[in-house]
């Protein structure tokens, strides 16, 4: 069996190279994806500082609902400093240190700043060193003493252009710009890595600085009048009723960060196994090797998820995607052997052996090309990580995860798909007699399966169905049921392809009866006789035009519903922000509020929260984005409130939208439960809902149920409304020139049009379609020269009965022209009422948001492919006698 399969590989190059290309490129798809997936889960950032740390003890930087995937806390969580002293008297200890981090920055002579690594972070006890490893050696100087004295990594210090020595002013935690003189250069020379490091305090002032130490010197009002998770309540925020809105998470006082120990050579098992029976119960992490890199950046968890909400979200259209562009190939080369097939059949093949014989050529084509297909999958997951770090998504030291196990995952699915696939195509010719089977091998059926017609019917109205949803859910989930609908629908043209393509051909026929040329008229003939072999060819031509309208323009879309909710609910014109001080600085927003001409000005925040609600029985628990608002911030934001008042926006409350409010029955008065981006489990009321949910969010913390509860203590930005006359906007733009910092911006930068003001994700996304595009078209193209190539025995017998090589061309270009139209009308009847449902869903119009070129182009585009794809076959063709 495996030897005829050969042989009859051999014989149908041309149609295998097309089934070979499919799997090449499913494979590649397949393992890109599972690269992601297992990075997310498995991947770690390199220890970085932290490298000399034999082991570190962490709050859990993950909530774990029940049944559910863990969500990454992007804000840190703080644990008590009493376990420093506690764990460094344990045997095989050498050292324990209690690690702080808080917001510093250095500014260069000209006052400008210069932010060493994440500024909000950027502030260490000179302690810290010690949990840096060998590169903690590279102190040129001596440690800082006093309150006057800072150590700053070389890289930093070059970019301020400061040498040892040298006084520079820091800007710390949101405080005045102060001097200090720098005591040492820390790091190896000629290292460029800032992250790495950042600038270093005596500990007695970096714990004063950070409010550790309880004091506050600057007269803000400081957090230490909230017990939590710093007093060890509940370190692991997990624990029901932990506490309400201001008491959880807010006192610094008596906390680090993390802990480090160092241990004696041989001791570092036996004392991390020590400390975590020490530990349990606390929800603290004791972590060991690969796992530090973690500890020291909390946002690692939050890209990990990512990654694997990525995969997860790209594996089901991939699959999808693959699967039926594998399918579609293996019937055009199954199609072209249909006669040695029934010929095996009438010198006795039993209808398994036919079926078993169809499926071993194929995989025998499948296993020469996943191979290559999965070494391109690892290449392709490397420039997506890529694409990802320079979007600002994943960390740029997050490193991808490689194993042999998303390749072992694409030879499965594959395989799978190939055996099902060729048995499938190979089932009718299988099961008929060898008499009929041997008849129909040069023709199709005469009728198209009507059970097969009537299922990609009802498939094609369950996908309009499914596309009505933006009209009840203007949300991310209500729009992504616009593009599944789109490709849904293709699917189900695929099975009532050949009853409509006949149809098509049978309106063309008569249409074209009389006067038209022989050209013509054998192009709708073969039309109608090959429904087949031609609803696959336009099935997958408009799967490719549905899956980049459906998809595109549904990131378009939501992108222009948020940026109008975003536009319409801003009153400021003004945003000032402080990105490289880590946090606008303390008195920033009264100084605004003095500055001539300012009518109002109230701070923004952003963090992450998980709501958990009951929905059919289950607790349910939906993390996402909040922002944070006082409840001054009426006066420069407009959320469309339809009941209640942002005014009443203190303690532990919350606005939230009115879609959550009615799905999630979260109405003005009720209670609800959240888990603050620290892991703060509280209950807050609601006192407002709003309409622009798209654009601000779900949600709305009040700042007192925010504060103590985010990684720094200061204000994001500040929203700033003015009298708009032009003396306003100079007092404000010299405010702001003369804070060391502070940056002015309009405060919803003007559009440029297009996809320029895109955020990451939709990038992405816009990412995926090409490649998945560029899948498709492929596919077609081989899938067309398969088709064409197979059809030599159809042209020779036409060029015999005296057709001329011209007119053969003729009616291939016509043919090509008719295959291309039916799949971009088809197309766009299946893309019509989703996209339009969307439109009146999220704009209000019954079109979408989007590039005007996309539709022309896709269709300038699909015609080159289907003209090229059937010309030069053909002329190859051609060139050979007919006999």
């Amino acid at each position: 069996m495996f030897r005829t399969a050969i042989r009859m590989a051999g014989h149908r190059i041309t149609a295998l190279i097309a089934v070979a290309c499919a799997v090449l490129g499913g494979a590649a798809l397949v393992t890109a994806t599972g690269v992601l997936a297992e990075s997310g889960l498995r991947s770690r950032l390199p220890a970085g500082r932290l490298a000399g740390a034999d082991v570190v003890i962490a709050a859990d930087q993950e909530f774990r609902a029940p049944g559910e995937l863990p969500t990454a806390l992007v804000e840190r969580r703080r644990i008590p400093s009493r376990l420093v002293g506690e764990l460094a008297g344990l045997p095989g200890v050498t050292a324990a240190v209690g690690d702080i981090s808080f917001p510093a920055a250095l500014l260069d002579a000209r006052g400008r700043v210069v932010a060493a690594g994440d500024p909000r972070v950027a502030g260490h006890g000179w302690s810290s060193t010690r949990l840096a490893g060998t590169a903690g050696a590279h102190v040129d100087g001596s440690a800082p003493t006093g309150a006057g004295e800072v150590a700053v990594d070389r890289a930093t210090a070059a970019a301020a252009g400061i040498a040892k020595g040298d006084s520079v002013r820091v800007v710390v935690d949101g405080r005045p710009a102060a001097p200090y003189r720098v005591s040492a250069l820390i790091g190896a020379p000629g290292a460029q890595d800032r992250a790495t490091w950042g600038v270093y305090f005596a500990d007695p002032t970096a714990a004063r600085l950070s409010g550790r130490d309880g004091a506050d010197d600057t007269g803000r009002a400081d957090d230490t009048g909230r017990a939590g998770v710093a007093g060890g309540a509940d370190v692991s925020g997990a624990a029901p009723g932990s506490g309400g809105a201001n008491s959880a998470g807010g006192a610094r006082a008596g906390t680090v960060d993390l802990v480090g120990l160092r241990t004696e050579p041989g001791a570092e098992g036996r004392v991390a196994a020590e400390v975590r029976a020490r530990l349990a119960g606390t929800g603290l992490l004791t972590v060991t090797g690969a796992d530090r890199g973690d500890t020291a950046e909390p946002g690692a968890g939050a890209s990990r998820s990512l990654l694997v909400l990525l995969a997860g979200s790209l594996s089901g259209i991939v699959l999808l995607i693959t699967g039926f562009v594998t399918a579609s190939a293996l019937a055009v080369s199954i199609a072209g052997q249909r006669r040695d097939l029934a010929l095996m059949r009438a010198v006795g093949a039993t209808p398994g052996q036919i079926r078993r014989l169809a499926a071993a050529q194929s995989t025998v084509v499948a296993a020469v090309a996943v191979v290559p297909g999965a070494g391109l999958g690892y290449l392709l997951a490397g420039q997506f990580r890529r694409l990802l770090a320079d979007r600002g998504v994943v960390p740029p030291g997050l490193p991808l995860t490689f194993s042999p196990l998303p390749a072992l995952a694409a030879v499965l699915l594959l395989g799978l798909t190939v055996q099902v696939s060729a048995r499938c195509s190979a089932w009718r010719t299988s099961r008929m007699p060898a008499t009929e089977a041997v008849a129909e091998s040069r023709s199709e059926p005469r009728d198209p399966s009507r059970a097969r017609t009537r299922a990609g019917i009802v498939v094609v109205v369950a996908a309009t169905a499914m596309s009505a949803l933006p009209l009840f859910s203007r949300t991310l989930v209500g729009a992504t049921a616009t593009s599944v609908a789109g490709i849904v629908g293709a699917i189900g043209l695929a099975l009532a392809g050949p009853a409509l393509v006949r149809g098509i051909g049978g309106a063309a026929a008569r249409a074209t009866r009389s006067g038209s040329s022989a050209p013509t008229w054998l192009a709708t003939a073969n039309l109608r006789a090959y429904a087949l072999r031609n609803a696959g060819i336009v099935s997958t031509l408009a799967m490719a035009v549905v899956f980049v309208l459906t998809y595109t323009f549904t990131q378009t879309t939501v992108l222009a519903a948020t940026d109008r909710d975003t536009r319409a609910g801003t009153l400021a014109e003004q945003r000032l922000t402080a990105p490289g001080l880590g946090g606008l600085p303390t008195g920033t927003l009264a100084a605004v509020r003095r500055t001539p001409g300012v009518s109002a000005a109230a701070p923004v925040g952003t963090t992450s929260v998980v709501w958990q609600y009951r929905q059919f029985g289950d607790t349910v628990s939906e993390p996402g984005s909040a922002t944070i608002l006082t409840p001054d911030a009426s006066d420069v934001l407009d959320l469309d409130v339809r009941a209640g008042a942002l005014d009443r926006l203190t303690g532990a409350t919350v606005a939230v939208s009115g879609e959550a409010a009615r799905t999630r029955s979260a109405g003005v008065g009720r209670r609800i439960s959240l888990v603050l981006g620290d892991g703060t489990r509280t209950e807050a009321t609601v006192v407002a809902v709003y309409e622009r949910g798209l654009g601000f969010g779900p949600v709305v913390l009040s700042g007192d149920l925010a504060a103590g509860h985010t990684t720094t203590r200061l204000d994001q930005s500040l929203l700033v409304r003015t009298d708009g006359t032009r003396a306003a906007g100079h007092h404000l733009a010299a405010f702001a020139a003369s804070r060391p910092g502070l940056v002015l911006a309009p405060a919803e930068p003007p559009s440029t049009g297009g996809l320029r003001d895109a955020p990451p994700e939709v990038w992405i996304n816009l990412v995926t379609i090409v490649v998945l595009l560029v899948y498709l078209l492929l596919s077609i193209a081989n899938k067309l020269v398969a088709a064409t190539a197979q059809r030599r025995t159809e042209l020779a017998a036409l060029r015999l009965n005296g057709t001329t090589p011209r007119q053969i061309r003729a009616m291939m270009r016509r043919e090509a022209a008719i295959t291309a139209a039916t799949a971009l009308v088809t197309a766009l009847l299946l893309s019509a009422p989703p996209l339009a449902l969307l439109g009146q869903g999220f704009l209000g119009r019954p079109w979408p948001a989007g590039p005007a070129w996309l539709l022309p182009g896709l269709a300038a585009l699909v015609t080159v492919t289907a003209f090229v794809t059937v010309e030069l076959p053909t002329r190859r063709t051609l060139r050979t006698p007919p006999v």
